[in-house]
């Protein structure tokens, strides 16, 4: 008895050791993630502050013409700013609907023989590089894009043909990048729906659709949400396949106009910016930076609001 005590007592001192040691690791994780946090912010305001001081909060924000090199320099980013506004929406709204959708038929319909097809393409998607969708986009999409504005401005004296590079471009280059992000989790959420929330449903003579909209897709509705947050991250903060599709030229974010992005401002000019020019970029990254907290803030806060 006392030699089966003791073991009792050395395996809780053991388990309690282990317990301690977890929580210490836990919590320096956890300290350093909110330390990187903290730093990357301060650093931001640091370096993008500057610019504004110099230059002026209206002229930067409010602005429309940027011509940084120019004898007289102009620093306006409005239209960068309202292009990734303009075409981070619009790959939102195509791209959400597409991936959760797809993520119900891969759940709740699709026959096991197709999904378990289906499914590793997808996640093949979410592998392949950014800069492969731009280059996908150059070869396939902007030529296509050229060949309807031909068609829509032939004869016109005034329009700029973009050679396909416009805002439709990557818009659409957007809106396929979001889709296995989107389509995954989504997929996640629906399957881990309670298999007797459907039962009752097709027990009370609800249809299957009925079922799949009605109780299926609410239930489900804080993963798919997670997703949406998450895709608005991946279109925001996409630079590469943007900068390749989108033409990078700062103009109003019109449907085929060729456009610039706050990422792909950054990626264009910070090699060879220097002085207030480099420093009007970071005020730039600041800009962006403030933009996704902002979303995710908001996106947050419609969520708890939703689950109390």
């Amino acid at each position: 008895m006392e030699i089966f005590m003791n073991s009792i007592i050395g395996n809780k001192k053991a388990r309690s050791a282990v317990e301690q040691t977890a929580e210490i690791i836990f919590t320096i994780c956890a300290f350093f993630a909110v330390l990187a946090v903290i730093s990357i912010t301060v650093y931001m305001f640091l370096n993008g502050t500057p610019a504004l001081t110099k230059v002026g909060l209206t002229e930067i924000l409010f602005s429309t013409v940027w011509k940084p090199t120019a004898a007289d320099p102009s620093y306006g980013i409005l239209y960068v700013i309202l292009t990734s506004i303009v075409g981070t929406t619009l790959a939102i709204l195509l791209g959400v609907p597409i991936g959760v959708l797809t993520a119900v038929f891969l759940a709740e319909t699709a026959p096991e023989p197709l999904s378990k097809i289906v499914r590793p393409a997808i996640e093949l998607l979410a592998g392949i590089p950014s800069v492969i969708y731009g280059l996908l986009g150059i070869l396939l999409l902007c030529p296509a894009m050229y060949k309807l504005e031909q068609k829509i401005f032939a004869g016109s004296a005034t329009h700029q043909f973009t050679g396909g590079a416009n805002l439709i471009s990557a818009v659409l280059v957007l809106a396929i990048m979001i889709l296995p992000t989107v389509i995954n989790i989504s997929e996640s959420a629906l399957r881990s729906v309670p298999a007797s929330l459907k039962a009752a449903s097709l027990g009370l003579g609800a249809s299957r659709i009925q079922t799949i909209f009605r109780v299926t897709i609410p239930a489900a509705k804080s993963g798919i949400a997670t997703a949406i947050v998450l895709g608005v991250g991946r279109a925001i903060g996409e630079a590469m396949a943007i900068s390749l599709v989108s033409g990078s030229s700062v103009n109003a974010p019109l449907p085929f106009h060729s456009v610039r992005f706050l990422t792909t401002a950054i990626v264009a000019e910070m090699g060879y910016a220097a002085d207030l020019h480099r420093q009007v970029l970071f005020t730039i990254g600041l800009v962006l930076f403030v933009f996704i907290m902002i979303i995710n803030m908001t996106l947050n806060k419609i969520l708890k609001g939703e689950k109390e």
